[in-house]
């Protein structure tokens, strides 16, 4: 998985980490957990805070 596969890292966050409200996650904290799935592979630098924003907004919304 890249960054723009935001709903991909949702879905895997959603089910990874059911024990996290999106909601209320730091951006910090999100981008150590895309970080650390297991399919994940890309440049950790290549994040920005409107990648970070659609994947806490897609992960709250597979929640729902």
């Amino acid at each position: 998985m890249k960054w723009i596969d935001i709903h991909e890292i949702a879905i895997e966050l959603s089910e990874k980490h059911d024990d996290y409200d999106p909601a209320y996650i730091l951006f910090t904290d999100l981008h150590a957990l895309v970080l650390n799935l297991k399919d994940f592979d890309d440049d950790p630098n290549n994040s920005n805070e409107k990648i970070l924003e659609a994947i806490q907004m897609a992960w709250i919304e597979e929640q729902d």
